[in-house]
């Protein structure tokens, strides 16, 4: 890909609300108790920090790394865990915090992963659903964004590791 264009999708104003919106629902779900946020890297970190201050409660927060981009603008269909979890969640209330759900093929390696550890419950979130690419039968609870098409970067998500810093999502275009 020569220089890429970048074309304001989501502005900074519009993810906040989301994220507010995302964290009323998780309140009116899980109104007692603590609930156990884990941030698939790298992608979520932004979420994870934003959505944990937004819910304003008490929650335990880890994270999880698994690979299948690469530095490809599109899944290479395998899947593997290259950090996993270090807090235990048997018998806990589990929040899987996503930035985007595409294929859902890492969505469902993790969900199954996770489930082997006996939460009391395991639930998704994910900030943006690109339903375009889907491959896995998996679907998040919870919805900030919906997506039609286009690879996206900013607010964590990338190309090559880069524009993660940007605080809005734009559409990567490719450059002229």
């Amino acid at each position: 890909m020569s220089q890429p264009h970048l074309r304001l999708l989501f502005s900074r104003e519009h993810i906040a609300e989301r994220v507010q919106q995302l964290a009323a629902a998780i309140n009116r779900d899980y109104p007692d108790g603590e609930i156990l946020l884990v941030g698939v890297l790298k992608g979520s970190f932004l979420l994870v920090a934003d959505l944990a201050r937004a819910l304003g409660r008490p929650c335990l927060i880890d994270f999880v790394r698994l690979a299948s981009y690469g530095n490809e603008t599109s899944s290479s269909g395998l899947v593997e865990i290259r950090k996993d979890l270090e807090l235990p969640i048997r018998d806990r209330d589990v929040l899987i915090v996503e930035d985007i759900v595409d294929t859902g093929l890492t969505l469902e390696v993790l969900y199954r992963h996770l489930l082997q550890g006996r939460p009391r419950s395991l639930k998704v979130c994910a900030l943006l659903d690109k339903r375009c690419h889907r491959q896995a039968a998996i679907e998040a609870d919870y919805v900030g964004i919906r997506l039609e098409e286009g690879f996206v970067v900013g607010y964590g998500l990338d190309y090559q590791e880069r524009y993660r810093h940007l605080p809005e999502i734009y559409l990567l275009e490719p450059g002229a």
